[in-house]
């Protein structure tokens, strides 16, 4: 298969891919109130970044509590049906990432545009490197225009206070994403 590209996702090449239109964005809402989902993909340095983001979200932005934090089995493969049922029943929003290398932006990706499109308005985390793979991911979903939230990399070699740090940083556009707010 020459010049073939392939897609990260598993699926047959038979299969047909969403059409934009299956791009919809979840509806936005506040956050007074809202249960938090976290998702960590397992990468270095994402659950505590994530449990700090879920921290914020409640303690500055209203979020009545995280009430759903799992980690991923693989960073490469997005996230079935299942866990998005799970989420869909625990919680409101939901942030996940951090999209640190190749496969894991691009799962990442999909998983946001899985979310949302259950329902569940979705930040998505990801290292400026891996802008290009997140962008394929998206294309392949279907989804062209999502959009997901750049950090600098690598997360994988902060701190625990730099990790901190970059959540506070990253917090305002996280809101955001989640509320559809204007900046």
């Amino acid at each position: 298969m020459p010049n073939a590209i392939l897609d990260p996702t598993g699926a047959p090449p038979s299969q047909e891919r969403p059409d934009a239109s299956a791009g919809l964005r979840a509806p936005r809402r506040p956050l007074t109130g809202a249960r938090v989902g976290l998702l960590d993909n397992t990468k270095h340095n994402a659950l505590p970044f994530l449990q700090e983001v879920g921290r914020l979200l409640v303690a500055e932005a209203g979020a009545r509590e995280v009430s759903i934090v799992q980690t991923k089995q693989s960073f490469a493969v997005p996230v079935g049906d299942d866990v998005v049922s799970r989420y869909r029943e625990a919680a409101d929003v939901v942030v996940t990432g951090v999209g640190d290398c190749g496969s894991c932006s691009a799962a990442a990706v999909a998983d946001g545009i899985n979310f949302e499109r259950a329902g569940l308005p979705a930040a998505v985390v990801l290292t400026d490197a891996f802008a290009t793979t997140g962008r394929t991911m998206a294309n392949l979903q279907g989804d062209p225009d999502y959009e997901w939230i750049t950090t600098e990399h690598p997360m994988a070699v902060l701190e625990p206070e730099q990790v901190h740090e970059r959540a506070r940083r990253l917090l305002p556009e996280i809101v955001r994403t989640l509320t559809g707010a204007a900046a």
